[in-house]
């Protein structure tokens, strides 16, 4: 059977991955943050998913708001990296998984997820802007990835509740399905930001602390609140957030978070942290130079 063996949550700031791509790793202004993603890249090598599923979305590259899904699964055997304007950016295509996609298709809809399914929709920043800084790829990504693009963009959104439920669901999914395979579970999104309004540049970092803590111990309290307290607290485009409830409804209901790290550079506070079962080793015996690379 195919086994979860933990998570992680993510930002997916477009400006991470033009940093990235420009080489700016060890710029004062963004080491920082790529520092604070070592540990996950430590961790993936360690552990050797074979599927990273991604909870992201889409910012209206692949999907337009004439028809925008409020839960929609890729089941393509490989995806391309879309182009949002600038050009394509310098990474391959990724290997999908078509056998477990459609096996989470068939699961999520008989678990009342009624799932948009696509094919040949090209991943946008929401996936490829932290997945570089997390799993190498040259000359080609170690595995697969299993996309699930879920509406933060066009209301009325799904509810942070519901987001949680979908996770439990997928994974009843992944566990029934009979090969032998690792996945990883990623969510991502946020932190604190707003890029439109009176309260452009808004930041809360007060705020992503606690939702960092209540993420691990409390996600319950998470999914009883509002987008408009999600907004009110960490600003308007914040309430992307409800796609790391996803990936926590995924993994088992006590976790450890084993590495975390926040950082303020531009508009959004950008994150990165690692979650396992509980009882799981601390990563500083795996990654001791970089695991206590703290917050802001």
């Amino acid at each position: 059977m195919a086994k979860i063996i933990g998570g992680i949550g993510t930002s997916h700031v477009p400006t991470i991955g033009l940093a990235y791509d420009k080489k700016r790793q060890n710029d004062p202004a963004w080491a920082p943050l790529f520092k604070g993603y070592l540990p996950v890249a430590n961790w993936l090598a360690e552990k050797k998913p074979d599927i990273l599923l991604f909870f992201y979305n889409d910012h209206a590259n692949s999907f337009f708001f004439d028809c925008y899904p409020t839960f929609a699964l890729g089941v393509s055997p490989s995806f391309e990296m879309a182009d949002e304007g600038g050009g394509r950016r310098p990474l391959p295509d990724i290997k999908g998984h078509p056998q477990m996609a459609a096996h989470l298709a068939d699961s999520l809809v008989n678990d009342e997820f009624d799932m948009t399914i696509f094919q040949d929709k090209a991943l946008d920043h929401g996936c490829n802007s932290p997945l570089a800084l997390m799993w190498p790829h040259e000359p080609v990504w170690p595995g697969a990835i299993l996309p699930i693009a879920i509406n933060v963009l066009q209301y009325p959104l799904p509810t942070p509740a519901r987001c949680f439920k979908l996770g439990k669901a997928v994974r009843r999914a992944v566990e029934s399905y009979p090969e032998d395979l690792k996945v990883v579970i990623v969510g991502t999104g946020g932190l604190s930001h707003q890029i439109h309004g009176e309260r452009t540049g808004f930041n809360n970092t007060e705020w992503d602390e606690e939702f960092l803590r209540l993420i691990v111990d409390q996600p319950e309290k998470l999914t009883s609140m509002r987008h408009a307290d999600f907004i009110r607290l960490g600003g308007a485009e914040s309430v992307e957030v409800i796609m790391w409830l996803a990936m926590r409804g995924a993994l088992d209901e006590k976790i450890n978070c084993v590495h975390k790290n926040h950082y303020l550079a531009t508009t959004t506070n950008m994150a990165v942290a690692i979650y396992e079962q509980a009882g799981a080793r601390d990563i500083s015996k795996l990654t001791p130079k970089v695991a206590d690379e703290g917050g802001v």
